[in-house]
């Protein structure tokens, strides 16, 4: 059954991760606010004058090896992960205008909140392995006996504080995205599902495992 999956499974972990730099690109051009990790990444890519996308790509290989002390193992989707949202972030950067009247931003950041979590769905739900920025979650979780919430939570506000410092954009869109994106993503995790998943009573919908 998983091996007659397997051309679906390989299109949507592909297809989603490419969605998901999209709808990041999306929140860039929206210029209102980005998710915690795109603060923290814009805020480098200032300073090192790099474009965001390729700061998500060194940002996850570097997270990747703090894979290493906590015996995590990484998958065919983790390793594309590092790559591809990045890449896709930068082309779709370059396709998107550069500036646009308030209401059309404001759909930017609107529809970048909905299809990030619809790309979450999508490379979760294809079972190719955590991308880089989960695993650390999850292995930091699991070592440390601490709730995924919490562990979670303390990522998040350390790179957006982290980020905002170094200039990245704080705004609307990153309230909107942390209120929205957990109940979204528990809406399209089991719609994209290609195998069953284990059930973990801890984790509950703010749980909900993001992309990146």
């Amino acid at each position: 059954m998983a091996r007659n999956r397997l051309p679906r499974r390989l299109v949507q972990l592909y297809v989603g991760l490419c969605l998901y730099g999209f709808a990041g690109a999306l929140q860039v051009r929206s210029k209102l606010g980005l998710d915690p990790w795109d603060v923290f990444h814009q805020g480098i890519g200032h300073h090192a004058g790099l474009r965001i996308g390729t700061v998500v790509i060194l940002v996850g290989a570097a997270v990747l090896l703090l894979w290493i002390p906590l015996r995590q193992w990484p998958g065919l989707g983790t390793v594309s992960n590092v790559v591809l949202i990045g890449l896709s972030m930068n082309w779709s950067l370059d396709l998107l205008p550069r500036s646009a009247p308030l209401g059309v931003r404001i759909g930017e950041m609107l529809s970048g909140i909905v299809l990030l979590a619809i790309a979450t769905g999508m490379y979760i739900g294809a079972t190719f392995g955590p991308g880089p920025r989960d695993g650390l979650m999850t292995g930091l979780a699991r070592r440390t006996g601490r709730s995924i919430r919490l562990v979670r939570t303390g990522i998040e506000v350390t790179v957006l504080a982290a980020g905002w410092l170094l200039g990245g954009t704080v705004g609307i869109g990153t309230v909107a995205f942390a209120v929205a994106i957990g109940p979204l993503a528990q809406i399209f995790l089991p719609i994209f599902a290609c195998a069953p998943r284990p059930v973990e009573p801890e984790v509950d919908v703010l749980d909900a495992p993001l992309v990146t």
